[in-house]
């Protein structure tokens, strides 16, 4: 992500999106909270308001993709949109790991950056066709991947925050984002709206760890 990452002959259309935005991915990479993270040097405090934060955005992450799931066209698609929530479960149980360990409230209030992603979100998940839901979510999987990916290079550091680069820097997250980019690419169609709507939840992203940096200090 540094770097520019060589683009397909014939890219997918979730290819095209995540080029598309390389410059709110490549943002969001060099942020001072991702950078934190990346160097073990982030203050607590920091990390813990977005955990706080992450977990109320996880749980809307999950209807959403429920909600896609009873919108699903065919049994197939219906069943991977339930692997993919059932992933998010996975997510969640990390952040109760560092909860415990550093007495995080799960059940914080959401932040304006958290509740102007989830409301997008949910807003999308009831009110749009399974297509635009991918793209809205898409974003948020291929970014953490991505981030995981860089982090761990050339190896996964010891520190604090070891385990958060090793759950997205790993095959099984990997594998939960191919499903969702296959979804994205069987169901979306180019168009403005699809672009605007992938836009959007990257900008949110990038406002996400803003809000945590800054109100974590």
């Amino acid at each position: 992500m540094s770097q520019a990452i060589p683009t397909p002959i014939t890219p997918t259309l979730s290819q095209q999106l995540w080029q598309e935005n390389q410059d709110l991915a490549i943002a969001c990479l060099n942020h001072p909270f991702v950078q934190g993270i990346a160097e073990g040097s982030l203050p607590k405090a920091a990390f813990s308001y977005y955990v706080g934060q992450d977990a109320f955005f996880l749980e809307a992450f999950a209807r959403a993709y429920s909600v896609a799931a009873a919108k699903a066209p065919d049994w197939e698609s219906f069943q991977v949109f339930h692997q993919l929530a059932a992933g998010v479960l996975d997510e969640l149980k990390l952040h109760q790991h560092y909860a415990k360990a550093w007495d995080v409230d799960l059940a914080a209030t959401p932040g304006a950056a958290t509740r102007r992603y989830t409301d997008f979100l949910l807003a999308t998940a009831w009110g749009k066709d399974v297509g635009t839901i991918t793209a809205a979510m898409t974003p948020c999987m291929k970014l953490y991947a991505a981030l995981g990916k860089e982090l761990a290079q050339p190896t996964i550091p010891d520190h604090d925050y070891s385990d958060w680069i090793r759950t997205y820097s790993s095959g099984e997250f990997d594998g939960l984002v191919a499903r969702l980019a296959d979804l994205t690419n069987t169901y979306s169609h180019p168009g403005p709206e699809i672009k605007t709507t992938y836009r959007y939840a990257m900008d949110c992203e990038l406002a996400f760890f803003e809000a945590a940096w800054a109100l974590g200090q």
